[in-house]
């Protein structure tokens, strides 16, 4: 966000209003990127669209589609895109034949596409047509978008989202523990649009046990925003003490085929581990990490597993302090959104963040960058990347 000694161009302006329709279409579009799209006359938005589902229109293509049903002429526009127009057969027809064909001069892109086979083909064919190029507007905030994408083409694993909601002192409870809402109604609210945009949503057993989620949806599919086709994620529980198969969990009552338990090794081989997988439900023993890589279980196969065996893209970690510095601290949080609560609450034994290790120094603090703020209600959303190598 611009500070008070920035200004702003109306390019970015643009730019980023591509950029929040391109959310729109999150978890939707996976394996493909997230892509927005508008039409700019005059100084003016003039037709929007997004790339709603895998294997459907791309955005350019909406978005001219929505200047047509307007009678808008989109040779008399200025087109803005999130990401490089592909120039390349796949599930639709090449984007830069639509705009071409649609007559666009101008083309305004955020950021280039970073898949190899493709790389600057659609630059260089719009600009061969005669088309006046411009790459790298608001770049940074667009390559954030295909956050999810690199992961996809460069790891076997999902994209992680890390969900925390705290006090401005850092604390997630009271020293009770007791399930208390930390952050306000317009936040919660939020985290159920977060959960309508991933696969899976994963759990400590102290959550589990403490608090019997649902870790459910719970919107109206008519929400605007809302991706299409939303499914329920999987439940995910991280624990070493596994539940009796039919015990009263509103989880394994109600949607036992869609928990996935993460346990010990020898825990996955006990009596209890096959009840459960006779309900349908997944139980999958972990390895122990060993030597400097630290102590506890090892996360990665699990996330390898969730993409190659169940066909999830986007994770939403919602666990307690240990578990959110564990998967930090193993490089498998892509993204940490905190909800930071205008509350102190003093307590040097009430429960933190992240936990679960004895630092010295700073130089041992794991770093990251703040990609993203936004209200919501009165709390503040505040979304973290790790520092780009």
């Amino acid at each position: 966000m611009p500070t008070c000694l920035e200004t702003t161009s109306p390019l970015d302006l643009f730019m980023r209003r591509a950029a929040e329709l391109a959310l729109r279409g999150r978890g939707a579009t996976a394996p493909n990127p997230c892509v927005g799209a508008v039409l700019v006359k005059d100084g003016a938005v003039v037709a929007e669209g997004w790339h709603k589902t895998h294997g459907g229109p791309h955005a350019e293509v909406e978005c001219l589609a929505d200047a047509a049903s307007k009678g808008i002429d989109a040779a008399a526009c200025t087109l803005f895109v999130t990401l490089e127009p592909c120039n390349h057969q796949g599930k639709t027809p090449p984007c830069t034949q639509a705009v071409l064909k649609a007559g666009v001069k101008r083309v305004v892109i955020g950021c280039g596409d970073p898949n190899q086979d493709v790389t600057g083909g659609g630059v260089e064919a719009l600009r061969a047509a005669g088309v006046d190029v411009t790459v790298g507007v608001e770049e940074a905030l667009c390559r954030d978008l295909i956050d999810e994408f690199i992961t996809w083409k460069t790891t076997s694993r999902t994209y992680n989202i890390l969900k925390m909601a705290s006090t401005i002192d850092g604390k997630i409870a009271a020293r009770g523990g007791r399930p208390q809402s930390v952050s306000g109604p317009q936040s919660q609210q939020d985290v159920h649009r977060l959960r309508s945009q991933v696969q899976a949503v994963i759990v400590g057993g102290n959550t589990f046990y403490g608090d019997n989620p649902q870790l459910t949806c719970r919107l109206e599919t008519e929400t605007p925003g809302l991706p299409q086709g939303v499914c329920q994620p999987l439940a995910v529980i991280v624990t070493s003490k596994l539940p009796k198969a039919y015990s009263n969990y509103t989880i394994l009552r109600q949607r036992p085929q869609q928990a996935v338990f993460w346990t010990s090794e020898y825990s996955a081989k006990t009596p209890l581990a096959d009840e459960l997988r006779e309900r349908g439900t997944h139980i999958w023993g972990l390895p122990e990490l060993s030597g400097s890589t630290g102590h506890g279980l090892n996360f990665a196969p699990a996330f390898e597993r969730l993409r190659q065996e169940l066909s999830a893209h986007i994770t939403l970690c919602e666990g307690g302090g240990h578990l959110a510095l564990s998967l930090c601290r193993q490089g498998l949080v892509d993204e940490f959104v905190l909800y930071l609560a205008p509350r102190v609450l003093g307590d040097a034994e009430g429960k933190s963040l992240f936990a679960g290790e004895a630092v010295q120094t700073m130089e041992q603090a794991l770093p990251f960058r703040l990609a993203h703020t936004v209200s919501c209600g009165e709390d503040l959303k505040l979304t973290y990347k790790p520092r780009r190598k």
